[in-house]
Parts: C-alpha cells; sequence; structure tokens
C-alpha cells in the first residue's frame, strides 16, 4: 500500500475510534448502574465531559492533518485550499444558527449533508463537529452538551459521505436519497442526543417511574421506557428537524451540490488514465 493509501486508512480507523469512544460516551450508565443512579442530571458535567471534548478536538487536529498530507501526497496542490474552503462553510454554516427556528428546525444541517456527500466522510465529520463548536461559541451554547452535538452533527456529516454517488451532481436521484437521508438524521439526532441526559432525568434516578429509566432495568424494558420518552418529549420537535431537512435539501441542493462539485474537482488530484473510445475488442485490427 502507497503512503497515501495509509494516510487514508489512519483517517478511517481515526473516525472509527473516535466514533466508538463517542458512542460508549452515550451509552455507558446503561452500563455502570452504580454511576448512573448516583447524582442528578448534572451529573454529566462530571469528567467525562472535559475528556470527551478534549478526545475530539484532538481528533479533529488529526484529521486535518491526515487530510493535508494525503493530498500532498497524491500530488494536489489543493489541499490547503480545501481546508480554507472547509474553514468558511464552517463559520458560514455557523452564522446560519443566529437565524429564529421553529421547534427543532435548523438550517445548519444542509451544508452538514452536503459537504459530506461531495467531500467524504472524514470531511463531513469535521463541517459537523465543527460547524457545533463555532455556533456554540457564536451563540453561547457552551456547556456539557456541546461535545455530544459535535458527535450527533460528525455523524451526519460522516455517514452522508457514505452514500452513493450518481453521475450528475444534483440529479433528482440524488436529491430523493439525500432529502430522505436528511429526514432519517432529523429523527436520529434527537434520539440520539437524548441518551446524554434521559440516564440522569428524575424520578428515574432511584426507582423505575412511567418512562424514566433507572439502574437494574433489563434490556426490553429500557426500549420500552425510551421509545414511550422519546414520543412524548422528542417527536415533534425532531419532525419539525426532518421535514426542514428535506424542505432545504429539495430547495437548494442542486445549486449547492454543483457548486461543491466544481470545488471538489478544483481541489482534488485524480490520476491521469488513458482515454480510450471503445472498448478494445471492438477497436479496428488493422489500425496502427
Amino acid at each position: 500500500m502507497t503512503e497515501a493509501g495509509n494516510k487514508r486508512v489512519m483517517g478511517t480507523l481515526l473516525l472509527v475510534l473516535v466514533s466508538a469512544v463517542g458512542a460508549a460516551s452515550f451509552l455507558y450508565p446503561f452500563f455502570l448502574p452504580a454511576l448512573a443512579g448516583i447524582g442528578t442530571q448534572a451529573a454529566r458535567g462530571g469528567i467525562e465531559v472535559p475528556l470527551l471534548f478534549t478526545g475530539l478536538g484532538l481528533a479533529c487536529l488529526l484529521l486535518v492533518l491526515a487530510l493535508l498530507q494525503e493530498r500532498t501526497l497524491l500530488g494536489g496542490h489543493g489541499a490547503s485550499k480545501m481546508i480554507a474552503l472547509l474553514g468558511v462553510l464552517v463559520a458560514l454554516d455557523a452564522t446560519l444558527r443566529l437565524i429564529p427556528t421553529v421547534l427543532g428546525a435548523s438550517p445548519i444541517y444542509l451544508l452538514i449533508i452536503l459537504v459530506g456527500y461531495s467531500f467524504g466522510a472524514e470531511l463531513g465529520f469535521l463541517m459537523g463537529a465543527l460547524t457545533l463548536l463555532v455556533s456554540a461559541l457564536i451563540t453561547g451554547g457552551l456547556g456539557p452538551w456541546l461535545p455530544y452535538q459535535m458527535l450527533g452533527a460528525g455523524w451526519i456529516g460522516m455517514t452522508a459521505g457514505w452514500l452513493p454517488h450518481g453521475r450528475e451532481p444534483g440529479s433528482r436521484a440524488n436529491l430523493i436519497l439525500l432529502a430522505s437521508f436528511g429526514a432519517l438524521w432529523g429523527f436520529l439526532y434527537g434520539a440520539i442526543l437524548n441518551l446524554m441526559e434521559w440516564p440522569y432525568a428524575a424520578p428515574g434516578l432511584r426507582e423505575q417511574v412511567g418512562f424514566y429509566w433507572a439502574p437494574g432495568m433489563g434490556l426490553l424494558e429500557t426500549l420500552d421506557a425510551y421509545w414511550h420518552f422519546y414520543l412524548t418529549t422528542s417527536l415533534v420537535y425532531d419532525s419539525f428537524r426532518a421535514i426542514a431537512n428535506v424542505v432545504l435539501v429539495l430547495a437548494l441542493g442542486r445549486p449547492l451540490l454543483r457548486l461543491l462539485a466544481r470545488y471538489r474537482a478544483r481541489f482534488i488530484w485524480q490520476p491521469w488514465e488513458r482515454y480510450e473510445p471503445y472498448p478494445p475488442a471492438l477497436q479496428d485490427p488493422f489500425s496502427p
């Protein structure tokens, strides 16, 4: 494997590692009842939050370095321009959080989805995580919830990079695919972020009451309780987020995808391949 290929593998492994640690940070209360049953909602302000935040910052830095080295090793000269473009897109998307929204609807997820789809999982993760970080600095939304929001948004951009690509950016098939993807993540984002505080929600700290979680519950009991909790507290907000994602993708997806495709073609080096108008078996055997 070439050195550039090794850098790509390292970037993928880093994403997998960060995602695994992030998933564990969401789920560990369910596996450690002794910890989950102590304290109040402020328990999420413990040592795991600064550790997770530090790990995310380090992972983002390493991903940027891996992307720069990979593009340089491939012979491209647009690596620094791509990182600059990422910075501009993050700043632009973060300012969109200042726009008044209705319930859970927000315009910031559109660019996260489109950048991940256009530039790949690594850049998509950076777009999502850094957008939530910068927007929190702008809006004063700093708190123990921030690293979890960064992870959720990063996963949106990362998984967008895994979607199949069509030949024509902004085609009807692309838009339908991305609109469906945005609708799905409109619900998934809220469902995942709820896990940040649901295990600590009173009165479920000491005993099983209604749709709150309590230590000692089995898997099926936990899923049933969370399903009722989600329907009661989050479904309406997440529905507005999903609808907003669909509307924005269908309304603005085509021109934005074509614009991002032009930047991608300009910044990403592609190996030269010999052009053959016909398959070798169909070529004229008497031609020189």
